[in-house]
Order: structure tokens, then C-alpha cells, then sequence
């Protein structure tokens, strides 16, 4: 049983990495189309955009976390 806990603990990990990523791109994305349409608000768009990238960073690694937690519980 302690196989199948690591590796879904494994694929969990993955997981919350690949949605992290993707969720960082969109972000991403948005914030150099919102530069491109309004170069003005450029410093405004670029602050939101870090602290939605450090939050969405956290929610990544508690993912993380969760997942090694367990597999060793």
C-alpha cells in the first residue's frame, strides 16, 4: 500500500505543478495583453500580476505539501 501512496503522491505533486504553471501563463498572458492595450497602466499591471503569481505559487506548494504529507502519513 505504501507504493500506491507515493505515487499518488507523485501524481498529486505533478499535478499541482502543471496547474500552477498553466495558471501563471494565463496570468501571464493577460497582464502582456493589458500592457499592450494600455502601456500607461503598465507599473498597475505588473504589481497585480506578481502578487497574483506569488499566491498562486503558495496554493502550489501547500499542494505540494499536502501531497508528501500523505504520502508518508
Amino acid at each position: 500500500m505504501e507504493g500506491l501512496a507515493h505515487l499518488a503522491a507523485g501524481i498529486g505533486a505533478g499535478l499541482a505543478v502543471i496547474g500552477g504553471g498553466y495558471g501563471i501563463g494565463q496570468l501571464a498572458r493577460g497582464a502582456m495583453e493589458g500592457t499592450a492595450r494600455q502601456p500607461s497602466a503598465s507599473n498597475d499591471i505588473r504589481t497585480s500580476m506578481i502578487i497574483a503569481a506569488a499566491l498562486i505559487e503558495g496554493v502550489t506548494l501547500f499542494a505540494e505539501v499536502v501531497c508528501i504529507l500523505l504520502a508518508f502519513k
